[in-house]
């Protein structure tokens, strides 16, 4: 999104006021293989209590699994999580609860591209009250989970908020809120006073997901209470239920809503998305979405065709650590959990995984993977300089407090063989600098397993070009696993931060190329390549809402040609082979900021075939200079300085 950068003016020059008055009305409101990882955990000294002093360590030791004999050197499973995973339980004082959390959210909530990283896991049980309700914040990459096997298990009585970061008296924004995250938790809503008193507000962006989460009370993707203009460019929600008020969507200019429960939904601005969503709002998608006096531009579908949700951990009844791997889902609707019935799937002992931190080599890490081992990420960022190779099917690779791989020698950071019943989550992909050919590739281009039964997962999973610092990658994320599922996943060449802001600084030709086929994206977000942002070979393929925004610095026309004839790349290309595509709710949006004229051909490009179809799809022209010219195939009206949209096209061909 148009990031605000924090020496600059406001955001969005010229931007649509629609999101914000619709928003109004709605509320009512006035190395080689022994080389270290390097891991960067850092110090929780820096808090205002340190979590090392925490009595949490018993929760943190696991027995390890054993070995062959004759082996001593092969790495162990199990063992601690380190000092950058926060551990809660019931029986602590509120008041230290609530002091850590105030000295982590005070070091976060501002740390866009710092390396610390932190997972906070609530054991089971109740904290705070209505009389004193526990609040807090969520800062930058910050995981917040219950450690319940189910969501009730765990219970906040007060909020877990994400505000507006302010960068002006009149720029208050939720632009830049990425890479953080609540899961397998109830919030009892309680707490504060004023415009924020008792209201949860998550007011993210891209890569800040809501799973598996139960939310009693007023809920608001907004934050309307610190002044204008009170963008946001979320967001996704999946597996979760909402009771006991409306979800005030306000200035979301997009949203995915997925298998989940809902009491209302407020409104629309550009694209809301509902995938098996009892309680959503009915289909109103229209050619004037979005435009004053249009229907609700929402995109309803009664199920979602495929779908298995992120594993997650949890304590058993003796106290210890497991990892529950759900189970995949045909035609779901709803959430997989209620207070009477439990997700169906498997549970993992803490021991079938090898336990990743920052002493971790890669020899270590791909040994234990050839062994069977499972993987788990503790928080950091790790700097590897060989590909970890994930060779056998079963195996689950999670990360906690979004742990960060950069392959520091132009190497794929990671690859998976093709095998089914893979899941990778919670992790976070940077490119290094010296340029990779992708920084993570599955399954194998034109091997003809299908996985439909077993398939890989890949749960908020999300990559980065730049900003952190200078990088370089060809196609950031290469899927060639038939059958497999993309399930929240961002994939951003940096508009601001470090190499960004220049077309030869970041380089970057394809965010996400997909050539399995039955391929299913949910909560799909790809930004600011160079090329063809999205190349999709597969057949059969299925994308449940699709975010865009073209590069912003393009530095001439002749720099950005898809071909001798055609200006420009298109946001989502599907390839002219392919014979069988559905796609809903998919939108791409421009913001050429060098002052010239550059001009878009097509936001979507497809084959003119009867099996391809796109539904409810549309451009919008942000501010800048030039446009998108149609929305796909030379169809939908242009959106440029006159006219900026959004053009919506309610069905291709």
């Amino acid at each position: 999104m148009i990031r605000p950068r924090r020496q600059a003016g406001p955001v969005r020059p010229g931007r649509p006021a629609r999101a914000l008055a619709v928003a109004v009305a709605a509320l009512g409101l006035a190395a080689s293989g022994a080389t270290s990882a390097s891991a960067a955990a850092p110090a929780t000294g820096t808090l205002s209590i340190s979590t090392q002093s925490l009595s949490t360590q018993s929760l943190s030791a696991q027995q390890a699994a054993p070995r062959p004999a004759g082996f001593p050197g092969l790495p162990k499973t199990g063992g601690s999580l380190g000092p950058n995973v926060v551990v809660f339980t019931p029986d602590m004082p509120q008041s230290r609860i609530q002091t850590t959390l105030d000295g982590l959210a005070n070091q976060q909530v501002p740390n866009q591209f710092g390396s610390e990283r932190y997972a906070v896991l609530f054991a089971p049980g109740s904290y705070g009250s209505a009389a004193d309700p526990l609040v807090f914040q969520v800062g930058f990459y910050t995981a917040v989970a219950g450690l319940g096997l189910n969501p009730g298990d765990t219970v906040i009585n007060g909020s877990v908020d994400v505000y507006n970061q302010c960068f002006a008296p009149n720029n208050c924004v939720a632009l830049d809120n990425f890479w953080r995250s609540v899961s397998n938790l109830t919030i009892n809503v309680a707490g504060q006073s004023g415009c924020k008193g008792n209201t949860e507000f998550w007011a993210v962006s891209q890569a800040a997901p809501l799973r598996r989460v139960r939310v009693n009370g007023n809920v608001s993707l907004m934050d309307y209470c610190d002044g204008s203009p009170d963008y946001a460019s979320g967001g996704f929600i999946a597996d979760s239920q909402f009771t006991g008020g409306t979800v005030i969507n306000g200035s979301q200019q997009q949203y995915i809503a997925r298998d989940t429960a809902l009491d209302g939904w407020t409104n629309g601005v550009w694209n809301q998305v509902f995938c098996g969503d009892p309680g959503a709002p009915a289909q109103s998608f229209a050619s004037n979405s979005g435009l004053s006096g249009g229907p609700a531009p929402y995109t309803t579908l009664a199920t979602c065709p495929v779908t298995q949700e992120a594993p997650y951990l949890y304590l058993d009844s003796s106290g210890r650590y497991r990892v529950f791997v759900p189970a995949p889902q045909q035609n779901s609707s709803g959430p997989t959990w209620s207070a009477a019935s439990q997700t169906a799937g498997t549970s993992l002992p803490l021991n079938s995984f090898y336990v990743v931190d920052g002493k971790s080599t890669v020899a270590q890490i791909n040994t234990a993977l050839a062994l069977g081992d499972n993987l788990l990420f503790t928080p950091g960022v790790y700097q590897f300089p060989r590909t970890i190779h994930v060779l056998r099917p079963n195996t689950k690779i999670i990360g906690l407090g979004f742990p960060t791989l950069v392959p520091t020698r132009g190497q794929v950071a990671m690859d998976v063989a093709d095998v089914g019943g893979v899941n990778l989550s919670g992790l976070l992909f940077d490119a290094g600098p010296v340029k990779s050919r992708a920084l993570l590739t599955i399954g194998w281009k034109g091997f003809p397993l299908g996985h439909a039964a077993n398939p890989v997962t890949v749960d908020d999973v999300f990559f980065r070009v730049g900003g952190a610092t200078a990088g370089s990658v060809t196609d950031a994320f290469i899927d060639n696993s038939n059958d497999s599922i993309i399930d929240d996943v961002w994939i951003w060449r940096a508009d601001h931060g470090a190499g960004a802001g220049t077309w030869t600084g970041d380089r970057g030709d394809t965010g996400l190329v997909v050539n399995g086929d039955g391929v299913t994206a949910y909560g799909l977000a790809v930004e600011h390549f160079q090329k063809d942002e999205t190349v999709w070979n597969g057949q059969r393929g299925t994308v449940i809402f699709f975010q865009n925004e073209n590069p912003y610095e393009v530095p001439d026309q002749a720099s950005w040609m898809a071909s001798a004839t055609q200006k420009g790349y298109p946001a989502f290309h599907v390839a002219n082979r392919v014979t069988g595509f559905q796609g809903y709710g998919m939108g791409s949006y421009s913001y050429f900021d060098q002052g010239v004229d550059i001009e878009n051909a097509m936001a979507f490009q497809a084959p003119d075939t009867p099996g391809v179809q796109f539904h409810d799809i549309l451009t919008v022209f942000l501010s800048g200079s030039g446009g998108i010219q149609s929305v796909i195939n030379g169809t939908g009206a242009a959106v440029d300085s006159s006219f900026g949209g959004p053009s919506d096209v309610v069905g291709y061909p």
